[in-house]
């Protein structure tokens, strides 16, 4: 039988046994690393395509794919869209192979992205951003494929990209650490996910296959749902590699063939398994790279004593987003809530509160400012390694009489949006304080040093994991000669805290609109 006429499954395997040849002239096998948890849990490996020359699986399929160019196709160039780690790996094989590429990227495109295929590529690759999207830059790139003839080069939707992909469940297969009971692949176009898929379905037909994608972008689920490929209305991009509106054609069939089901994870549970991937393999993974152990995290308790594969798809994460990404809620390694809660406006409550009902939690972030005469309403991130001590906050909230209510995720609260009215003030003061990130420094400072002295009126504080945690604190006064007398015996560090200063009149002012 031709193999043009073979079934499409057959197709790719074939494909991909030819692959294992032509990828290696352009990078090394990757390795299979085991991340230990601590307590019950599946027996989890990781595939660190984040070692791979790209920092990305994707040099497999680009590079596979640009290998099987004819003479006449070369001369022509290449033209391809990419939202970041395909463009890296055309360029890497456009630098060998000696072939000119353009590659039209979103204008959005993080640029430790854009540096790295100007490095892998050099003079032989010219980077035009175009759109806001990667269907925009796709819509750019196929312009220019008619206008100038030169060959278009899919990201995903391509055989012989799909066949260069599936080399790294290749390399699993080989490690002799398998076989797996599950697999878990994350999905953007699915070119990965059913290359994999297809190769470790031949191998080990009993290892459970997953799909992975993150809530906002799931376009394999809905074409698995519809039984064709759909286009999504809207895509989050917090996942940037992954942020695809329309699953590939040839991964869609192959997928539906082979993969058990999709599930889908949150943006929070993304970051929640970045910071897994750091703290136990010191690995620093991208959004999309971390959506597999994701996935495996959310289904801990089902998984226990199973033996679990993820694949880690890439590094390439600009670092003012890892900033972020480390600041966010679901980067904590314990559970966490944010909560409002109603005090009278009164010195000493705030005090009582924090004595009583968050005794035994950990506060890491803090954020009040006075906007009512009679009524606060403080909002507090607090974490605990018990779930349990959590849960009982509403009881405990109840039995001192407090109003709360749930924040956590609210958009207000993220952007650090503090209310507050200088007109309700008598006497301020704002005190810049840097204290030791131990359980009970912020608490001894606030009642050996404020109370009894005055009021707060605003707290700004977040944890941001150094040994100092560092706090803009708003007292107010009866009187400016008790502000002043304050002021004049504040020692400037203390027990439990490094530095505490008066903040500049011109910042006090600009912070208070005056």
């Amino acid at each position: 039988m031709e193999r043009d006429a073979l079934p499409l499954d057959r197709r790719l395997r074939q494909e991909t046994l030819f692959a294992r040849e032509r990828v290696y002239r352009f990078g090394q096998p990757t390795p299979l690393e085991r991340l230990i948890l601590p307590g019950p849990g599946p027996e989890i490996w990781v595939k660190r395509e984040d070692l791979s020359p790209i920092k990305a699986y994707k040099w497999r399929g680009a590079c596979n794919r640009m290998a099987v160019l004819t003479p006449e196709e070369a001369a022509r160039g290449v033209v391809t869209a990419s939202a970041g780690n395909h463009a890296q790996g055309v360029a890497l094989a456009a630098k060998q192979l000696g072939i000119q590429a353009r590659i039209y990227m979103p204008r959005s495109t993080p640029r430790v992205k854009q540096q790295a295929v100007k490095l892998h590529g050099g003079d032989r690759v010219e980077i035009l951003l175009s759109g806001d999207s990667y269907d925009e830059a796709v819509t750019a790139a196929r312009e220019d494929e008619r206008a100038t003839g030169a060959v278009y080069l899919h990201a995903y939707d391509d055989l012989q990209v799909m066949a260069g992909q599936a080399t790294l469940a290749d390399e699993v297969v080989l490690s002799g650490h398998g076989p797996f009971d599950a697999a878990y692949l994350q999905i953007g176009g699915g070119g990965m996910a059913a290359g994999a898929a297809c190769w470790l379905n031949m191998l080990w037909p009993d290892t459970e296959l997953i799909g992975v994608e993150g809530e906002g972008q799931a376009s394999m689920k809905a074409a698995l749902e519809a039984g064709e490929p759909v286009t999504l209305d809207k895509v989050d991009i917090f996942c940037d590699g992954t942020a695809v509106r329309k699953a590939g054609s040839l991964p869609f069939e192959i997928c539906r063939g082979t993969l058990s089901r999709v599930e889908t994870v949150s943006n929070t549970e993304v970051s929640r398994a970045i910071r897994v991937l750091w703290e136990t393999l010191r690995c620093v993974s991208e959004p999309s790279g971390a959506m597999g152990l994701a996935a495996v995290l959310k289904n801990r308790e089902a998984l226990v004593g199973k033996r679990v594969l993820v694949v880690v798809t890439g590094a390439n994460i600009d670092f003012l987003q890892l900033g972020l990404i480390a600041q966010s809620e679901g980067a904590s390694a314990t559970a966490s809530r944010t909560l409002r809660v109603r005090i009278p406006e009164r010195p000493g409550t705030m005090l009582a509160l924090l004595d009583g009902c968050f005794e035994g939690l950990n506060i890491t972030d803090f954020q009040y400012g006075k906007y009512h005469a009679t009524e606060a309403w403080p909002v507090f991130t607090v974490t605990a390694d018990d779930d349990s001590k959590l849960a009982a906050l509403p009881d405990r909230f109840a039995a001192g009489g407090y109003e709360w209510e749930d924040l956590s995720g609210a958009v207000d609260v993220n952007f650090r949006a503090i209310p507050l009215r200088e007109e309700l003030l008598t006497s301020p003061l704002f005190l810049r304080l840097d204290f030791y990130e131990r359980r009970g420094a912020l608490h001894d400072f606030l009642d050996k040093i404020i109370r009894g002295r005055a009021s707060f009126f605003y707290f700004n504080y977040r944890q941001s994991g150094e040994r100092i945690g560092r706090a803009l604190i708003g007292l107010d006064f009866d009187t400016p000669e008790a502000r002043d007398a304050f002021t004049a015996t504040l020692p400037p560090r203390g027990e439990g805290y490094r530095l505490c200063t008066p903040l500049d009149a011109a910042a006090q002012k600009r912070i208070l609109g005056a």
